[in-house]
């Protein structure tokens, strides 16, 4: 009882508090600059326009996430650029259309939540669509450098016709199971969505006087870097006739540093990515470089002939190789591991508080609880009357969920023989329950773990079929099916919380999505396309795009059908010391807390380039030393430019692979091949020449 009392008295204000607030959120509120303008209807929101800047966008964005995913697999956040580029374009049409005096319909903030949400949704399934994972992982070319000892390989090699059906069967079933909890989520519980929140406060300033004259400045900052990106790829070009040759085989820090993968390669794409990712990450990368290539892969080398044969391939996973790719997996899944059951355990923590909460305001009087209500701000009021406005009927998305499942139950089977009807149905029951865990949890922390749970469904599906029966290629399906489901789960919540907070409809924010989604069920798989075709060595680890994740769920599947068989000599102490290592490294930084655990490296970031190299850790490093002094010299302008700068070098470089995709499918070559090599090969050159 005095339990519920104090609740009681800490819930219900009293009058001199509740008018304090009143005149606080009068102050600070932002719907309050908005009233004057009419919030139009959720079909209103849904133009013609908008999906067309959508579809363009999405196709730019399909390319940048594209060539992250084949190289490094290191992806940004990209909805400022999605609100930002999408904020300009409609400005431009519409004031072109106001020249003219047709203009029909103004630009609102919840037109460019629409543009936003589609773009970063069809983005979206060029990461969970698996071409830098799961579903290149599949390909002969990945197999083959993965299997050494048989004649037979588990592998099911790319087409355009099977991925696109996959994607359509697997990409909306996440969107119809969470549907039914958004009020839970957005409103009952209000959970934070960091990103979703950031987002919708950017969109939000875009649409006020003072937003409108700073975006015009962003955006001509992000043509300028761009249009500098572009033709910096276009100039390099000019030098890359050969293997090894042109700016990004600059031996920087000397010949012997460029052996072990430590140069900078001169790509503005993870400049701008190091200016988006927070210090730490760039560090942790350059940490795990250092460790790797610097100190353990020379040390290991030495003991060529004795812990593995000396006369074995390079590429070979029973040799030097292996102990690349699998330590690589060991803390990978360390940390993944952690991170599951500290997100999981925080999930249950919050839902617990939250039932708590609602339980003590159901035992309130109706009279105390209205006049607690009262103390709501003008802002929650308003977003959420016309949240709850527009409903979803759950019939729908119960009704949507069971009938899409029931689709992609008789479909999948026949895209993958390996992968048995009772394997989808048995993901399907439990697929609802593991979305709203990563929604909560994505909505508590801003983490997602669609990787860890598509890892879950590799190990427990490949397990269970073995390798007898496939279990490779059914374990990597399906995590392609779990992936798409949570993934998808937590970033249509994210856009409820986007639209929540820029009173854009429910409706229209889920309509879409959908759109969104199967525009990235095409798009995505077409771009894969063509870099697939335009690069015949994609995915090799001597390729400009190696697709370093597909080698290691490839490895994952087999580590989890075949056991530790898989393992090259003498390297499963080493997994078993770095595993343990990820989950200390994270302990030890949940412990320190936010404000001391700067200095200690995330174990994910440094698992990167244990396979790669260190030589996009230093271009990330440095465009992080940029943001770091622009930031002692004008933190203002550093915090308003920087990720438009960012943005734009990212989104010149991306775009440039479109155009040298094409003259590779052309045929058409550089020029000039600039390659280095060290003086005595020189003399030696010079020599066989002049004979």
């Amino acid at each position: 009882m005095e339990k519920e009392k104090n609740n009681m008295e800490g819930i219900v204000e009293s009058e001199e508090t509740k008018e304090h607030v009143r005149k606080e959120d009068e102050e600070l509120s932002v719907e309050r600059i908005f009233d004057s303008k009419e919030v139009p209807s959720w079909r209103k929101q849904l133009t013609i326009r908008a999906f067309a800047v959508s579809l363009l966008l999405s196709v730019l964005f399909c390319f940048i996430v594209m060539k992250l995913n084949l190289t490094t697999g290191i992806i940004p956040s990209l909805n400022v650029s999605a609100g930002l580029l999408g904020f300009f374009f409609i400005k431009t049409w519409t004031k072109v259309i106001e020249k003219s005096g047709i203009l029909r319909q103004p630009f609102t903030r919840q037109e460019n939540t629409v543009i936003q949400t589609c773009v970063v949704a069809s983005s979206g399934i060029a990461f969970s669509g698996g071409f830098g994972s799961y579903l290149f992982g599949m390909s002969e070319r990945v197999a083959r450098q993965s299997e050494h000892s048989r004649d037979v390989f588990d592998y099911k090699n790319p087409s355009l016709g099977w991925m696109i059906g996959f994607l359509f069967v697997v990409s909306f079933l996440g969107l119809f199971s969470v549907v039914p909890l958004r009020k839970i989520m957005i409103i009952d519980f209000k959970l934070t969505y960091p990103s979703g929140t950031a987002t919708a406060h950017l969109i939000n300033s875009f649409h006020t006087p003072e937003g409108v004259k700073l975006a015009k400045k962003q955006v001509r900052a992000l043509g300028k870097f761009f249009s500098f990106s572009f033709l910096w790829g276009f100039f390099q070009w000019f030098f890359t006739a050969g293997d090894d040759c042109g700016f990004a085989s600059f031996p920087t820090f000397g010949l012997e540093a460029y052996k072990h993968m430590f140069f900078f390669d001169f790509s503005a794409t993870y400049v701008g990515v190091g200016m988006l990712c927070p210090h730490i990450v760039n560090v942790s990368v350059l940490v795990g470089g250092i460790i790797s290539w610097g100190i353990m892969w020379p040390l290991i080398e030495t003991r060529k002939g004795d812990w593995y044969p000396a006369d074995i391939s390079e590429s070979s996973l029973q040799g030097l190789q292996g102990y690349k790719v699998f330590i690589g997996i060991a803390m990978i899944l360390g940390d993944g591991l952690y991170n599951f059951f500290k997100v999981i355990s925080r999930t249950i923590a919050g839902l617990s508080v939250k039932f708590h909460e609602r339980r003590i305001n159901k035992q309130i009087p109706v009279a105390e609880r209205s006049s607690s209500f009262k103390t709501l701000s003008y802002d929650d009021e308003r977003r959420t009357q016309l949240f709850l406005k527009d409903q979803i009927p759950t019939w729908f998305a119960i009704g949507g969920y069971i009938g899409i499942a029931a689709i992609s139950t008789a479909t999948l089977p026949h895209i993958f023989h390996q992968l048995k009807w009772y394997y989808i149905i048995v993901i399907y029951i439990f697929a609802p329950t593991l979305a709203f865990c990563n929604a909560f949890g994505c909505g508590l922390t801003d983490w997602s773990l669609a990787s860890t749970y598509g890892k879950l469904a590799i190990f427990t599906i490949g397990a269970w079929a073995g390798s007898s029966q496939g279990g490779i290629l059914a374990g990597l399906a399906a995590c392609g099916v779990m992936m798409n489901i949570v993934s998808t789960a937590s970033d249509l919540m994210q856009d409820f919380k986007t639209g929540y907070l820029t009173l854009a409809s429910p409706r229209s924010m889920f309509v879409s999505q959908v759109i969104g989604t199967a525009m990235g069920c095409v798009i995505s798989p077409c771009v894969f396309w063509i870099f697939y075709k335009a690069f015949p060595d994609l995915g090799l680890p001597t390729s400009a795009y190696p697709a370093p994740f597909a080698t290691v769920y490839y490895n994952m599947a087999k580590l989890g059908v075949e056991g530790f068989s898989a393992l090259p000599k003498d390297c499963l102490q080493l997994c078993y010391a770095f595993f343990a290592a990820a989950i200390l490294i994270n302990v030890i930084r949940d412990g320190l807390g936010k404000k001391r655990s700067w200095f200690v490296p995330l174990p994910m970031a440094m698992a990167i380039p244990f396979y790669l190299g260190s030589y996009f850790a230093i271009d990330m490093c440095l465009g992080s030393l940029i943001l770091y002094v622009w930031q002692k010299l004008n933190k203002a302008k550093a915090d308003a430019f920087a990720p438009a700068v960012a943005s734009g070098l990212i989104c010149g470089d991306g775009m440039w692979t479109l155009p040298s995709s094409v003259l590779a499918l052309a045929g058409v070559k550089p020029p000039i091949c600039m390659k280095f090599v060290s003086r005595g090969t020189n003399s030696r050159i010079d020599e066989f020449l002049g004979s």
